[in-house]
């Protein structure tokens, strides 16, 4: 078993992996039958996940990102995160529409949940607002 101290480096790396669409860290980080699941997304292996990826916009930028590890034992390490970015791409919605760039600083705070198997992740939790992005970026009604 590694150490927690591994554990949350290997998460907070998987975090900043996930941001820049790197899928060969991701590949490094995680076991071959990685589930994951974020109010975005859900894959059931190392390929689905990478294969996300490949199907994101480039809607935003000046991406940074704070990790504050929660809390690591035994198999599983919890942090809570923030990301901050701009929207300087147009942003395709789910029914196809698109929101052109608004150059709106955007903040996004969340948790992830990891579960390990050895050294590497075998399963991905994400928990966040979906609905932060829109609401920053002007596409909620005000009440």
């Amino acid at each position: 078993m590694t150490s927690n101290a591994a554990r949350a480096t290997t998460l907070m790396r998987a975090l900043r992996a996930g941001l820049d669409g790197d899928a060969s860290s991701i590949r490094e980080l995680c076991t071959e039958d990685v589930t994951a699941w974020t109010p975005a997304l859900s894959a059931s292996s190392i390929s689905e996940l990478a294969a996300e990826f490949d199907r994101r916009d480039q809607a935003f930028s000046e991406i940074e990102l704070e990790v504050a590890p929660l809390d690591v034992g035994g198999d599983y390490a919890c942090a809570e995160w923030s990301v901050s970015m701009r929207h300087t791409g147009p942003l395709v919605l789910a029914g196809g529409e698109v929101v052109e760039p608004t150059g709106t600083r955007i903040t996004l705070n969340g948790a992830t949940v990891a579960e390990f198997r050895g050294d590497r992740i075998c399963s991905l939790r994400q928990y966040w607002d979906e609905l932060a992005v829109f609401e920053q970026i002007g596409l909620m009604p005000d009440d």
